[in-house]
Order: C-alpha cells, then sequence, then structure tokens
C-alpha cells in the first residue's frame, strides 16, 4: 500500500517503469529520477546530477524546477558528464494568460484593455528561459489560432511585444534546451499567421521592435510595384537588412485592391539552427509574406550576416507543413560578398517565409558531384553486366556445393549493391524534387535495408569460409543454406531498419535535414547502419587473418579435401578484396560525419563510394 501510494504521488516522475524496478528512498518528496536500462532511481534531495554517477552514455535524469517553478529538467549522460538536455521550469500560467486575454478581447473589461495589453508586462517582467519561451510559444499559437478577428495596431503591438521578448539575441541559446524542438516552426507559423489578418490603418502599418518587424501596404494593380525595406538589429553591435518587393507584373493579376504584410526576423534563423542543430547555417535575416493567392512570386534581397568569401549561399523557403528549409522554393538571380536577391515562390499552405542559406559544413563541389554521377553509373552498368555473366555461366561455375555457396553470395552482394545503387539515385530526385516527405522516408528505408543487406551478405560470406576450414566433418545443405543465408543476408537487415523507423519517425528524427538519409544530429539514427556495418567489417577481417593463419598447417582431416580448401582461399581472397575496401568506403563516409569541413574527406569517399562496385566485379570473376 505505501509503495503504491509513493507511486502514485511519483508518476509525473516514472515515466514507464515497471512498479517492481523503482527503488524509494524515503527521505520525504523525491526531487529526481533516473532512468537507465528499465530502473528507476528516485533520489533525494540534490538531484541525480549530485548523488549518481554518471557512467553510463545516454542514461536519463529527470531533475524537479527550484521551488519558485514548475516543471521538471532533464539531463543526459555524456563522456560521464551530466549535460542538460531540456528544460521544462517556468513560472508562467499560459492557460490563466489566454483566460485573460480571451475575456478581455470578448468583454472589453477596464482592467484590461481588447488589445490584450495587461498581460504583457507580467510576460516582459519573467525569465526568457526554455521552459517560460515554450508557454509563451504556445500562448502566441492559442492566440494566433482563436482571436483572429478585428487584428488591429494595439492586438498586433502586444502580439509583437511578446514575440520579441523571446526572439532576443541574447536568449537565442535558451531555445537549444526547449523541449518542443518544433517549436520556434510555432512561433512562426503563429506571428504568419496572426499577422496576416493585421487591419491597415490609411493603407499602410509599420509595428517596430527590436527583433521583429511587421509592415503592411494596400496594394492594386495599378500600382507600379511595392517593396518593403527592414534593417534590424542582429546583436549589440551589428545590424542586418533585407528587401522585399513584389515585381509589377505580380501586381496585374489582381483582381481588387488587396493589401501585402512583410515580417523581418533578424534572429529566427540562429534560433532554428540552435533548435534544430543542423548542419546549415541562415546567413540572413528571415522574411516573412503574406500575399493574395493571386501574386505567386516575389523578389527578395538579403544581406549577408557572414560576408567571408568562398563561402556558398542557396535562396530557401520555409516548407511549413514538413518543417524544414526547400531550396526549391527559390531561385538566386544574383549574388556578391555581401548580398543575395532570390526570386521565390509565395504558396499560403506552404511558403511563406525566405531566407538564405550558408553550408560550410556541407560541401557543394562540382568535382564531387562529377565523380558520383560518373562513378554510379559505370557501377550500375558494372553490375548488371556481372549478373548476366553469372546468369550465363552459372551451372558450369557451381559444380561443387562449395562454390554454388560462393557464387549465391556474390550474386545477392552484387544484387544488393545494384538495387542500393539504383535506391541512391532515388533519393536523390526525390529530395532535390522536394517531393512527398513520405516518399522521402520511404527512399531512406529501402535504402538503409539494401545497404545493410550488401554487408550482411558479406558477413554470410565470411561465415562460408569459417564453415569450410572449421566445421570438417559437417556438411550443410543447398536448401539449409539458402534458408540461413536469406535470413542473415535480408532477415537481419529488414528488422532493424524497420527498427529504425519505428523508433525515430515517431520524433521526427528519421532523416537529417537537406537530404533524404538516416539523421545523425538529433537521433543518431545513422548508427543503425554504421554499427552493425563496422562491426561485419572487423569480423570479416578477423576471418581473413584465420585463413592467414588456418592454410600453411592444415590437421589430419583436411587432406581429403584440399580441393575445398583451394577454394576456401579463393573466397577469402574474395572476402579480403572486398571487404576492407567496401569498410574503408564508409570509414571515410563517417569521418565526412564527424570532420565535415574536410574537403579530402568528402573527395575520398566519394570515389571509393562510386567506384566500390569494381570489387565486386572482380570477385565474381
Amino acid at each position: 500500500g505505501t509503495v503504491a501510494a509513493w507511486l502514485t504521488v511519483l508518476s509525473p516522475f516514472l515515466f514507464n517503469c515497471h512498479p517492481l524496478s523503482v527503488i524509494l528512498i524515503p527521505h520525504g518528496m523525491c526531487h529526481a529520477v533516473l532512468h537507465s536500462r528499465n530502473v528507476c532511481l528516485i533520489c533525494f534531495p540534490d538531484g541525480c546530477r549530485d548523488l549518481i554517477p554518471c557512467e553510463d552514455s545516454g542514461t536519463l535524469c529527470i531533475q524537479a524546477c527550484s521551488p519558485s517553478f514548475h516543471g521538471e529538467k532533464s539531463f543526459v549522460c555524456k563522456d560521464r558528464t551530466w549535460r542538460m538536455f531540456t528544460d521544462a521550469c517556468t513560472n508562467l500560467d499560459v492557460q490563466s494568460l489566454f483566460q485573460v486575454v480571451r475575456s478581455s478581447t470578448l468583454t472589453a473589461q477596464s482592467n484590461c484593455q481588447a488589445d490584450f495589453s495587461c498581460i504583457v508586462p507580467e510576460i516582459l517582467s519573467s525569465p526568457a528561459i526554455p521552459g517560460n519561451i515554450a508557454d509563451i510559444v504556445e500562448l502566441l499559437q492559442k492566440i494566433s489560432l482563436m482571436l483572429l478577428e478585428d487584428v488591429n495596431r494595439g492586438k498586433m503591438q502586444s502580439f509583437s511585444k511578446i514575440a520579441n521578448h523571446i526572439l532576443n539575441s541574447s536568449v537565442i541559446s535558451n531555445w537549444a534546451f526547449v523541449k518542443d524542438k518544433n517549436a520556434s516552426s510555432t512561433l512562426l507559423d503563429s506571428v504568419n499567421l496572426f499577422a496576416g489578418k493585421l487591419l491597415l490603418r490609411n493603407g499602410s502599418e509599420n509595428i517596430q521592435e527590436r527583433f521583429i518587424s511587421t509592415k503592411g501596404f494596400s496594394i492594386h494593380q495599378n500600382a507600379s510595384g511595392k517593396s518593403f525595406d527592414f534593417s534590424m538589429e542582429l546583436n549589440q553591435t551589428n545590424t542586418v537588412s533585407g528587401h522585399v518587393v513584389i515585381p509589377e507584373e505580380e501586381l496585374q493579376k489582381l483582381p481588387k485592391t488587396s493589401k501585402a504584410i512583410s515580417i523581418a526576423f533578424p534572429t529566427l534563423g540562429a534560433i532554428m539552427e540552435a533548435s534544430h542543430l543542423d548542419p546549415v547555417s541562415v546567413n540572413g535575416m528571415v522574411l516573412s509574406v503574406s500575399l493574395p493567392e493571386e501574386l505567386q512570386h516575389i523578389l527578395l534581397t538579403f544581406e549577408k550576416v557572414n560576408k567571408l568569401e568562398n563561402v556558398g549561399a542557396q535562396c530557401v523557403g520555409w516548407h511549413s507543413t514538413e518543417r524544414r528549409w526547400d531550396h526549391k522554393a527559390c531561385k538566386m538571380k544574383s549574388n556578391n560578398i555581401s548580398s543575395v536577391v532570390c526570386m521565390c515562390k509565395h504558396r499560403r499552405r506552404t511558403f511563406r517565409s525566405f531566407s538564405i542559406l550558408m553550408s560550410p559544413t556541407l560541401l557543394r563541389n562540382a568535382v564531387l558531384d562529377y565523380i558520383t554521377c560518373v562513378g554510379l553509373g559505370l557501377s550500375i552498368f558494372s553490375l548488371i553486366l556481372c549478373l548476366v555473366i553469372e546468369t550465363t555461366v552459372w551451372h558450369h561455375v557451381t559444380r561443387t556445393e562449395i562454390t554454388y555457396m560462393r557464387h549465391f553470395c556474390l550474386v545477392n552482394i552484387a544484387m544488393s549493391l545494384l538495387i542500393a545503387d539504383i535506391l541512391f539515385i532515388v533519393a536523390a530526385v526525390v529530395h532535390n524534387a522536394a517531393l512527398n516527405y513520405r516518399l522521402c522516408v520511404a527512399a531512406t528505408f529501402f535504402l538503409h535495408l539494401f545497404y545493410l543487406a550488401l554487408f550482411f551478405w558479406m558477413f554470410t560470406l565470411g561465415l562460408l569460409i569459417l564453415y569450410g576450414l572449421l566445421l570438417v566433418f559437417f556438411k550443410i545443405t543447398r536448401s539449409v543454406f539458402i534458408v540461413t543465408a536469406f535470413l542473415i543476408g535480408y532477415g537481419c537487415p529488414l528488422v532493424i531498419a524497420v527498427l529504425t523507423v519505428i523508433i525515430t519517425e515517431p520524433k521526427n528524427g528519421y532523416l537529417r535535414s537537406g537530404a533524404c538519409w538516416l539523421n545523425w544530429y538529433e537521433t543518431k539514427a545513422l548508427l543503425a547502419f554504421a554499427v552493425p556495418a563496422l562491426s561485419i567489417v572487423a569480423v570479416n577481417l578477423a576471418v581473413v587473418v584465420v585463413v592467414v593463419v588456418k592454410t600453411p598447417r592444415p590437421s589430419i582431416g583436411e587432406s581429403c579435401k584440399s580441393h575445398d580448401l583451394s577454394n576456401m582461399i579463393r573466397i577469402s581472397k574474395n572476402v579480403a578484396l572486398l571487404t576492407p575496401l567496401l569498410g574503408l568506403t564508409w570509414g571515410f563516409g563517417l569521418a565526412t560525419v564527424v570532420d565535415s569541413h574536410s574537403l579530402a574527406f568528402h573527395v575520398t569517399f566519394a570515389l571509393l563510394n562510386a567506384f566500390q562496385v569494381n570489387s565486386v566485379s572482380l570477385s565474381i570473376g
């Protein structure tokens, strides 16, 4: 009964732990929980960071906030040190604040005007810590969804002051610990929606805060073109500018007088980068526009924040439904050391916000693209040729059990690599064409599956060598071998690929930003490929060592198998050729993740990955 009572009180801290795996320290109300390996340790009073040693990487520690705040903080164990993961401590009550706003809007209470300015002082006096940031984003979202009637200057000013509080350059680093990693995207959508309903006084409006600026104009057919100019503070020492132009030919499409609203965010790009830990950096302010549906193209000029030479720029639009930057939304018109001009497509449901990216960690080099395209073409051609030759000579080269098993493995290795090469091209097309997110997930799943199948068939080939060398008196039938080989070669990769999707996709952590491939920066989903692949490389290299040690000294029972032994040596040569090259390829691939600034790593990986098929061709030959 006592345990049940404790578990009821502490249930907010216990997550999904089984009651029998809970250890209670009876010193009053617990303030922290350690969740590791299905075991929950409830600690008191200073929190798990002080009471529990950080030993296992990935262990999560939940600690209550100080008495003046409600919520909790979480810490993750990394390199034997507790590091902040999320901070949900807050001293705001979103529900109460929203009720005040709603009441003032509906009834125009004397103590709070209809512009809900009465709640602004309370919000501005609260610290912009991660928990409060999340609550303010939630409040602004509620306001933008439910209080869109008659958005006048007063309402927009109050809304902007609240948003400005969490857009301040001094709190950018706090966004990294907000529990909802999509909070910055939610904020952008809320501001766009609310500002889009702004009523214009005398045909124009201008509402300026330090880190958010909203401007609006009436537009009509006969106008010669409208423009919005912004020059805003980026931090205490720098300013950044942006320029939005609605071309005259676009205005000719208007059937009646309408309005155009533009919002500028000088710090939102850095906030999104902090929230998502993307390898790309926003290199200018984020500019949003709200236009009539008839207008589909706008011209934007962005001043670069980082004006270093040899740093590429890319015009992008924020895809509001997929929550990512999409380069297909814009085309670059001009680019110099200080600014970029972009022509972008405006879509109400998808593209309303635009900026420029720089990618110092994602090298764009024509040599890499050329190597990859030529290499993949040769790879696919060579693999098809190999499979045709193998089909032609199959009955001549599979006369013994060992040679049959050997060629069976090699054919599946070639087939897996061929399918993976084709899927690599499909994934690139899906990404570059900005097609449906689910198509990108599907392409990544099958790419992951068949690249893993490539390595697991190599592992099967390694096991075949050990069978021929060590299990002298044990015979395996073809049917048993085929079933076992398929379970290892395709069954294991399928289980790993499915589990990776199930675990990471619900959290939007399956795909990496900017490519149809496994995520690395947020969820480390790439480890579901790297760990099995490199483990198989290590195992097969060990098999090669066994062959080297074993073949000079045949034991008594092996003399009658001299023919099979020669086959084993030949197979080991195949594995010795296949394993180091394929393993080295992905070793350099991981190096490009660890040190993505190195052009040498990228070129080496592109060369090895593009031409790795040659080793398969030689083995089949």
